[in-house]
């Protein structure tokens, strides 16, 4: 009843356009009021002595906690299925059964696409924020790395784990956004106020060198891939025919290190995920297995044995060979060199310069673009049974289009499409996304032509 209270008190001393508005929150972000489990059977019932700093700034706001969502465990998942609390089950669903919401936020997708809360926060590090937006048709937002303060979140990825949020529409976004972004000193990797002012300048400077509203769409043609399924070629096709009618230059850009990204990403998420899991042992955290464990071994074997999920463990297993002194050189620092080409590619292509570093890998001979636009996903949501007979590499694979942006920090954005030639062709097709990236530290382009597609998508119907 006192946290009821407060919240109502809240609301009543606040005004804003958070003001009593149920937003849910991703159990992998700690919340004083509820359990922060991360899914697993490791921190079931635990308890954080505080709240994250993106909850304080909601409340501060006068928004209102309505609970906490399922995702894979520790994030760790496309589909939302590796949970001690079982699968996520989309709202949508086929003949074959219940589809994918897609991972690892999907909780927080389809707590805002079946209207239980206004908006919900999900964590992104390779695309677990916009997958699960594209699956359940809504928008969901990947802001630049470092604009969200990361303190209170359960690390997966340290150098990529980014707050992202899920809501029906960009200006919902825009509004949580707005609350929740900033320097907060207790996160390291927080962007400082200095480098915001710097962010800003070029921001604003790149602004002002636009010729009127018009865009240079950048069409990057290493996301056109064989594996791409013919709905999501057409809704992608569409969406550049609307905008070029509209008067935007359509560009056609390569991406070379794009085809390497995925397999750098995974190198380096579960590297990072083998360290940061490494205190979930039931003696710094987590729950302890009952008994002595087993003969003539650690202490904690049996815990993270019993307490981590198989996806979890191989993870840790993986990032730990890759991480050791004979694999080191060949796959963790091979996965870093590939990562600093991703964000290269992306530099050689926005018009916009990168604010964080001095000097820019552009082609002057090259065209500039001030977005690029791709699918978000290669497929439509699969059903949950399909999952079961895909192997780890192949529900990697769902990630492609996402895990880019991430390695290089940028922004971007998943808005849903249906296509069709009429209406009700249009319902009964499943919803595609279509992705908006950005360079860094240009989000609130990305928000505000997000708004302006989705106008445009909703008169072209």
């Amino acid at each position: 009843m006192g946290n009821l209270c407060y919240g109502i008190a809240t609301q009543i001393s606040q005004n804003t356009p958070l003001t009593g508005k149920l937003i849910a929150v991703k159990d992998n972000i700690c919340t004083i009021d509820f359990p922060t489990t991360c899914a697993s059977a490791i921190l079931k019932g635990f308890q954080s002595p505080y709240n994250a700093h993106v909850i304080q700034k909601l409340e501060d706001a006068g928004a209102i906690i309505a609970g906490k969502t399922n995702l894979d465990e520790f994030g760790m998942g496309s589909h939302s299925t590796h949970s001690a609390f079982g699968a996520v089950h989309n709202a949508l669903a086929t003949e074959g059964g219940p589809l994918s919401a897609g991972g690892s936020s999907g909780g927080s997708a389809v707590a805002v696409a079946t209207e239980q809360c206004w908006a919900a926060l999900g964590t992104d590090t390779g695309g677990s924020v916009r997958l699960p937006a594209a699956y359940t048709g809504i928008v969901g937002f990947k802001p630049s790395y470092g604009l969200v303060s990361r303190y209170g979140v359960v690390a997966y990825a340290n150098s990529m784990d980014t707050i992202g949020i899920l809501a029906p529409d960009s200006n919902t976004i825009r509004d949580v956004f707005d609350q929740i972004r900033g320097y907060d000193a207790l996160d390291p990797t927080s962007v400082h106020p200095n480098t915001l002012q710097r962010i800003h300048k070029t921001v604003k400077s790149n602004s002002a060198n636009r010729k009127g509203k018009s865009l240079r769409i950048g069409v990057p043609k290493e996301y056109n891939i064989e594996e791409l399924q013919p709905v999501v070629r057409s809704a992608w096709l569409e969406v550049l025919l609307l905008l070029q009618v509209e008067g935007h230059s359509i560009i056609s850009v390569s991406l070379p290190a794009t085809e390497l990204a995925l397999s750098a990403y995974y190198v380096i998420a579960q590297a990072e995920a083998s360290s940061n899991l490494a205190k979930y042992d039931g003696v710094r955290y987590g729950n302890r297995a009952k008994g002595k464990g087993v003969p003539g071994n650690v202490l904690f074997a049996t815990t993270r044995g019993e307490g981590l999920g198989e996806e979890v463990r191989k993870r840790i297993l993986l990032g730990a060979y890759s991480l050791s002194a004979s694999a080191i050189d060949n796959y963790f620092i091979q996965a870093q060199k590939v990562r600093r080409l991703v964000q290269q590619d992306f530099d050689r292509v926005f018009a916009m310069d990168n604010p964080l570093i001095s000097r820019c890998f552009q082609d002057p001979a090259s065209e500039k673009v001030d977005l690029l636009l791709t699918p978000t996903a290669p497929s439509s949501p699969p059903t949950l049974a399909s999952l079961t007979s895909q192997s780890s590499v192949e529900t990697y694979r769902d990630d492609v289009m996402t895990v880019p942006a991430s390695l290089a920090g940028l922004p971007a954005i998943s808005l849903p499409v249906s296509i069709g030639c009429n209406q009700e062709e249009k319902q009964q097709t499943s919803p595609v996304g279509i992705q908006l990236i950005a360079q860094y530290g240009d989000d609130d382009v990305v928000l505000e032509f997000a708004r302006d597609l989705e106008k445009l998508l909703q008169d072209s119907q």
